[in-house]
């Protein structure tokens, strides 16, 4: 519910503060007075006027401007503002400011004093506010605009299917895409098979198996080049370890030697022991080290054609690396894959896959669809009845309305095309509403489908803007009575230049335009007792004549009867 509005600097407002209720609110004021104004306010407030519509709204002279609105929580909005990340306050306070500088108009956003984006706001925008303004054929053009309105009506049982259908609609995209790309590939395959049969055969003779191969012969290349200067290292650790140099003892005689005196004075001493021991252990490591280094040096003489024989295949893998321009665990990837491709029945059995793979998507899809239609088949007829009731107590006694749900082409929210379709007169085939609808009688329509969609998006306010403008007094009764019905469930605004409407409300605004030391302004006054609106009502109805008060006092009189 909106509970605020504050405008600094905007059109012909310099300054302005309302307070509004829960109810049936009217603004009311001569032509060009200002009242869509504050309509246009609140639009701009909740992400629209853009660009130059945004300059405009802009005060003559001001550098800066500023719209704010105060909405109660509702469900909904706390629901986004956890999506959203963002901490709910007391109230929800949205602002936007307008700044002129070095004539450069600049915006910003601010939800509870913090910046947001104006995608957020848009995002927003529905859970709050929703503007009708008189022959709004635009909207109804829109596409999927009928579908949305159905679906808004259909509730919770249309809206829980949306979700399923969107899923096994994504689910269906992928699966095709990826038998597109299968088929795609087969056809190419079969344009290249020669080539393809080729590369296989090369990488088939290279006998790829490891990616790391090329890195294992590069260390064992660096081993075989410096094979003299390592048997050098062996021959000279073996003679300090097991010959000696020089006619002295080795070190492993020295070692010997040790452990035989340790054993004699263990013989004395119990507690050489562990000396012994430690000695005995580092002759045996000692050993163990002379058998793997006469291992090593017996290995770097056994084949002295291995370093050629494994630069060879060096090349042979660096050759391949270039000829198909990946490393090596990207040919063997490419040789499996063709390995399967190229085997007889290989790309048809792969495809066969992925068919019935988008097979079971798609009739997942389908069984989706099919129950969202029967959802929205179901609530298209609720909506024909309560339109219609709707419609006739508003000069329309002989209308007719249909929602027409035709097959369309799979997409994300469905398979069906919904078309509203209308006619006033008797003998006069129904047509679509967007096209045969009259300006007036889009007003009422408008009117009727926003009470019939009330139940199911209650916590929004409903703004109407001269709806009712070019009904007779009889009609615009009818949607007095409308209005005032819609707003004992939500609350509603209304600018409006007939009586009967303005009477009806909870809550009265009169906006009137002064000229002060040559500049014009805007005011907004709360009309609150019932003389005041007593005038305001005789002026809507033609003047400030006796005939005007008496017939704006019977008015009032049978509102509040």
């Amino acid at each position: 519910m909106l509970t605020g509005l504050r405008l600094e600097n905007i059109a012909l407002i310099e300054g302005l503060e309302l307070s509004f209720s829960a109810g049936f609110t009217v603004l009311t004021g001569e032509t060009g007075a200002g009242k869509s104004i504050l309509l246009d306010a609140l639009d701009a407030l909740l992400g629209g006027a853009q660009g130059s519509a945004g300059a405009r709204l802009l005060r003559r002279g001001a550098e800066r401007g500023v719209i704010e609105a105060s909405f109660s929580l509702t469900p909904p909005v706390l629901n986004w503002l956890g999506q959203q990340q963002l901490e709910p306050e007391d109230e929800l306070l949205l602002t936007r400011e307008w700044r002129l500088t070095e004539e450069r108009l600049t915006s910003r956003h601010r939800l509870n004093g913090v910046a947001v984006s104006r995608a957020q706001i848009q995002e927003l925008r529905p859970l709050l506010l929703d503007l009708t303004v008189q022959g709004q054929t635009q909207q109804l053009g829109r596409p999927g605009q009928q579908r949305r309105w159905l679906d808004r009506f259909g509730g919770d049982p249309v809206q829980a299917l949306l979700e399923p259908v969107a899923t096994a609609w994504s689910q269906w995209k992928r699966a095709a895409a990826e038998l597109d790309q299968a088929r795609a590939d087969l056809d190419q395959i079969e344009q290249q098979r020669a080539l393809q049969e080729q590369t296989l055969a090369d990488l088939e003779a290279a006998q790829l198996e490891d990616p790391q191969e090329r890195q294992q012969l590069l260390a064992e290349e660096n081993r075989l080049a410096h094979g003299v200067r390592l048997q050098e290292g062996v021959m000279a650790l073996l003679g300090r370890l097991v010959e000696g140099a020089e006619q002295a003892p080795s070190v492993l005689d020295h070692l010997a030697v040790c452990e035989q005196e340790l054993l004699q004075m263990e013989g004395l001493d119990g507690g050489v022991a562990p000396l012994r021991n430690l000695c005995s252990d580092s002759l045996s490591g000692l050993q163990e080290l002379a058998r793997n280094l006469d291992g090593y040096g017996a290995a770097l003489d056994s084949d002295p054609e291995s370093l050629g024989a494994l630069q060879e295949r060096m090349a042979q893998l660096k050759a391949l690396e270039r000829r198909h321009g990946d490393g090596l665990e990207g040919l063997i990837a490419l040789r499996d894959r063709l390995r399967e491709q190229l085997a007889p029945g290989g790309g048809a059995a792969s495809l066969a896959a992925l068919e019935l793979a988008e097979h079971g998507a798609r009739q997942q899809r389908d069984r989706a669809n099919a129950d969202l239609s029967a959802a929205r088949l179901q609530a298209a007829g609720e909506l024909e009845r309560q339109l219609m009731e709707a419609l006739r107590p508003m000069g329309l006694a002989n209308v007719r309305f249909a929602v027409a749900i035709n097959p369309a082409p799979a997409a994300e929210e469905g398979a069906d095309g919904v078309q509203f379709q209308f006619s006033a007169n008797p003998g006069v085939p129904l047509a679509p509403l967007a096209e045969v609808a009259s300006g007036g009688e889009m007003s009422r329509f408008l009117l009727a489908l926003k009470t019939c969609l009330a139940a199911a998006d209650q916590h929004v306010t409903l703004l109407f803007d001269e709806i009712d403008t070019g009904v007779s007094g009889r009609v615009s009764g009818a949607m007095a009575t409308l209005l005032a019905r819609l707003a004992q469930r939500r609350q509603v605004f209304c600018v409006t230049h007939q009586p009967l409407v303005a009477a009806a409300a909870d809550h009265h605004f009169r906006v009137a335009k002064q000229v002060e030391e040559g500049i014009t302004h805007t005011r907004v006054s709360h009309l609150r007792d019932i003389r005041a609106r007593q005038l305001e009502l005789a002026e809507l109805a033609g003047g400030d004549s006796g005939e005007a008060r008496s017939y704006a006092a019977s008015l009032l009189e049978k509102c509040s009867a």
